[in-house]
């Protein structure tokens, strides 16, 4: 026999409470400008102690093929990927009303 999550009480292999913390973010994806131009993405607004950042973020790099880097419970991404990020994130798992693109 498995692990039991203390949360939801189901073995480790079962848990849902990822799942659940998904659907339950608010997240905010907006592009700011740096120096010399330069437009990063950042994602910010899910909730660290329930879902790896750097998980996601490692996904969401491989999807769009850019750089970036997970620090102080933001996501940021090299270049301006403010409408795929969304998507990418609803298919991740995240509930669609929950993701904002500003």
């Amino acid at each position: 026999m498995g692990e039991i999550c203390p949360k939801c009480g189901l073995v480790k292999e079962l848990c849902v409470c990822e799942t659940i913390a998904r659907e339950a973010q608010e997240i905010a994806v907006r592009v700011e400008k740096r120096a010399f131009g330069k437009k990063y993405t950042v994602i910010q607004g899910i909730d660290t102690k329930e879902i790896d950042i750097r998980d996601v973020a490692r996904k969401l790099k491989s999807a769009l093929a850019c750089g970036g880097t997970a620090k102080d419970g933001k996501i940021e991404l090299q270049g301006d990927h403010k409408n795929k990020a969304k998507d990418l994130l609803i298919k991740i798992g995240f509930a669609p009303e929950s993701v904002k693109v500003m």
